[in-house]
């Protein structure tokens, strides 16, 4: 599984969680948010995980112009962390990329881990 990781906060931070929750079975690549994008809708990564202050706004901006709104699911907003249960029903809709809080960071890929994983 490839994931690169975009948005406009803390993605060294997220690239160190995809690796400490995935046991290394996840190869990570950061890039600017355009280059991301590209990278899903191109067939280089298989997800997009991009945190920003809203979940939605820088997380996602770029990956929803290129992608689709329906292949992209904002995981954690402020005030609202992330669920299992919502992370769960992302992937299994075929999300491909997630955005969500910086200050959510660590429940939002531990959840994304262990959902794509499963698939």
């Amino acid at each position: 599984m490839r994931i690169v990781i975009g948005g406009q906060v803390e993605k060294v931070e997220i690239e160190a969680l995809v690796k400490k929750f995935s046991g290394g079975q996840v190869q990570t690549m950061i890039k600017s948010d355009l280059e991301a994008a590209m990278a899903i809708k191109s067939g280089e990564a298989d997800y997009y995980f991009g945190a920003c202050h809203t979940g939605g706004g820088g997380a996602l901006a770029m990956a929803i112009a290129l992608l689709g709104k329906q292949r992209c699911a904002t995981i954690s907003m402020p005030g609202q962390p992330p669920t299992k249960d919502k992370v769960e029903e992302a992937v299994a809709q075929g999300a491909k990329a997630f955005g969500f809080t910086g200050d959510h960071k660590e429940k939002a890929v531990q959840y994304l881990i262990e959902a794509l994983l499963k698939r």
